[in-house]
């Protein structure tokens, strides 16, 4: 609406070519996350190591995609109006989902860790002391 396009088909599959690149973002991160978590380390320190270590690669997933979309959004030719709702829905929905993919998958993380522990559900990831072990 800001750009002067209404919700059309061709906008709707930016957003499920969006829904993938949010996911691959996101699993990027979590799997970091985990492997981290197969070391020993805690959850905290996990989420905070893979938030480093993966936010130039989710950042720059960003930038090259909205800079693939740019000159499509901001095109004025009759022949590319069948398209600018599509790259629009893609471009700038990639650019709030990765605040969302930096800010909140993390926080969710960490979310699931303390109702995992409030609940005593055990997290196959993370090596449990047995009764030998200890």
């Amino acid at each position: 609406m800001i750009m002067g396009y209404s919700l059309s088909v061709m906008s709707m599959f930016g957003v499920v070519a969006l829904s993938g690149v949010v996911i691959n973002d996101s699993l990027v991160l979590i799997d970091f996350a985990n492997r981290q978590r197969m070391l020993g380390e805690s959850a905290g320190d996990a989420i905070h190591h893979a938030g480093i270590h993966r936010f130039r690669p989710i950042l720059l997933t960003t930038l090259t995609t909205f800079g693939g979309l740019a000159p499509m959004i901001f095109e004025t030719s009759r022949q590319a109006r069948f398209l600018i709702p599509m790259a629009l829905s893609l471009g700038f929905g990639i650019l709030f989902a990765t605040v969302i993919t930096l800010i909140l998958v993390p926080s969710f993380y960490l979310v699931v860790e303390d109702l995992r522990r409030l609940f005593r559900v055990t997290d196959p990831l993370i090596p449990h002391p047995t009764e030998e072990t200890r």
